[in-house]
């Protein structure tokens, strides 16, 4: 079977190839010749999710899929929520986020937020979802050089270090995107 992985990021493909049960054959957006940025419109982490996969899905009539992933936190009345990576303007900026994200909650004790991803499986028949969440709590400055975007400044619950300073191997057994994805590959050893 191939499948298409809506994403320019190549890393996140290699690693994502590596795990899938064998039979599979993850190609790239490149692989297949698409290489338009997929404007995120949708309000629902899930909404953006389903236009990146169907618009693969569309050019190429394969299956597709493709992930979004926020950073929620109820204090902040869910934000940034599904506007994460833009949260403090265009381009997206992780340094600015972050800062935005501790200037809002600064003076404040309540600091709950969690991370969620979803992912969106478009084929011929239909459409399949699949999330993964992991709570945890704001820090109030950055900590650890490791991960990307708000990685700095959540630590995830159950533990003292941010996702920054945690082995990438540890942050990829717990974190909400190795949930999602476990379930997607759950899902495609049945096919």
């Amino acid at each position: 079977m191939e499948l298409v992985f809506a994403t320019h990021n190549t890393h996140k493909a290699r690693e994502v190839s590596a795990i899938l049960p064998s039979g599979i054959s993850l190609k790239s957006m490149a692989d297949i010749g698409f290489h338009q940025d997929i404007p995120e419109t949708a309000d629902s982490l899930e909404g953006n999710a389903l236009l990146k996969a169907q618009a693969v899905y569309d050019a190429c009539k394969l299956p597709s899929f493709a992930d979004d992933t926020g950073l929620f936190i109820p204090a902040l009345n869910g934000a940034p929520g599904v506007l994460s990576a833009r949260y403090a303007g265009s381009p997206p900026d992780s340094r600015g986020n972050m800062q935005k994200v501790l200037t809002e909650l600064l003076g404040s004790d309540k600091r709950d937020a969690y991370f969620r991803t979803v992912i969106a499986l478009v084929t011929a028949e239909s459409v399949h979802y699949f999330s993964g969440e992991i709570a945890g709590r704001i820090i109030h400055e950055p900590i650890g050089t490791g991960g990307f975007g708000y990685d700095p400044i959540f630590v995830p619950e159950g533990y003292d270090r941010s996702f920054a300073e945690l082995p990438s191997e540890a942050k990829n057994s717990i974190s909400h995107r190795a949930l999602a994805f476990n379930s997607l590959i759950a899902f495609l050893s049945t096919l």
